[in-house]
């Protein structure tokens, strides 16, 4: 063999390696989701000075957005988007101005829901506004009753959404066969089905899964458990949780990651963020495209203080701790392994 051929047996080798290089990167088998819970920030309700000083946005999310480099950045938008107030509001009213949508584009939020139990704080007016910024904006979302999922591609992969909630005017989260028909509807199409649920009672008393309806002002908000479990047989790769305003369990179930709930990832007025309630994870979660299943995840631990100038990087860890002891105390078998630095393993 002479030296003529060795070399053009060398670059031929190459460029094979080069083009398989290239073609599992087009494939993108891969992909990252970055998920916080509950993003508000902050209310004209019930007048303006709910909003951060001179209604300013920028920089409050600064600290944790290194962290949010993933293929889909997703969170829950703890409200609607208005401009205008309107009668009958309830004490707690959460309308961020129409222009705030730039403040979770700017973070990085790629997907959201607004399936939650503040989607009607401002009525159809509230919801139909939400609609049109986001839609306008291109940004991906669902929810309402109206639009319980939606469909997108990024980088070749092909994403298939839906979002549940037990409130008015919200895809019903107790009504089995519309959830049900949604998920499998989006299964038949993409590539990857991401289910987010608004689900359980409020505040530290409902930390724990309990594998039962959560009643909260005598309202039934859903039994997140089987919930999660029924969309994952159902067809969805990945179930995403929040509404509690408290962190619970994680759980690898089929081969799939459910997060039972993401609590306050940052609330700017109005919300309770003392103690665990201030306390929020970042999960970055990778799975395979083949087959939506997980392959690895990391926890970032954050927390909020008053007066509130955006979540927080955590040294402490503590609500890594907290997902650590409720996870081995509400999940019986499907245990992730969790280590203390953050990262887990199913």
């Amino acid at each position: 063999m002479n030296k003529l051929t060795i070399i053009l047996l060398l670059f031929t080798a190459t460029l094979i390696l080069t083009s398989q290089k290239a073609t599992a990167q087009d494939n993108h088998d891969t992909i990252t989701i970055v998920a916080v819970g509950d993003v508000m920030f902050g209310s004209i309700y019930p007048d303006r000075s709910y909003l951060p000083p001179n209604e300013n946005y920028k920089g409050l999310l600064d600290e944790v957005k290194p962290y949010f480099n993933g293929d889909i950045v997703f969170c829950n938008m703890e409200g609607v988007l208005a401009d205008t107030l309107v009668p009958e509001c309830s004490p707690y009213c959460f309308g961020m101005p129409s222009s705030y949508v730039n403040a979770y584009k700017e973070a990085g939020f790629n997907l959201i829901s607004v399936g939650n139990n503040h989607a009607n704080d401002f009525r159809a007016y509230g919801r139909s506004n939400t609609e049109k910024i986001l839609t306008d904006n291109n940004l991906n979302w669902a929810g309402y009753e109206t639009k319980p999922s939606c469909t997108f591609t990024i980088k070749g992969v092909k994403y298939g959404f839906c979002a549940f909630s037990p409130n008015t005017a919200i895809a019903n989260l107790r009504d089995k066969q519309l959830v049900a028909n949604t998920i499998k509807a989006l299964r038949k199409t993409c590539d990857i089905v991401i289910v987010s649920m608004h689900c359980g009672g409020e505040g530290i008393k409902y930390r724990h899964l309990t594998r039962e309806d959560d009643y909260y002002i005598e309202q039934n908000r859903g039994n997140a458990y089987q919930f999660a479990h029924d969309a994952i047989d159902n067809g969805a790769d990945i179930v995403l949780g929040h509404g509690p305003h408290v962190t619970r369990a994680i759980e690898i179930y089929n081969g799939k990651f459910i997060a039972y709930s993401m609590g306050n990832f940052f609330t700017y007025s109005n919300v309770n963020i003392t103690s665990e309630m201030g306390l929020a994870p970042i999960f970055r979660i990778r799975i395979d495209v083949s087959n939506g299943n997980f392959i690895d995840g990391e926890i970032i631990s954050t927390y909020q203080t008053k007066p509130n100038h955006g979540p927080h990087i955590d040294p402490q860890k503590r609500v890594l701790k907290i997902i650590q002891e409720l996870t081995a105390a509400d999940i019986y078998d499907n245990l992730p392994k969790i280590s203390n630095s953050g990262k887990f393993t199913k």
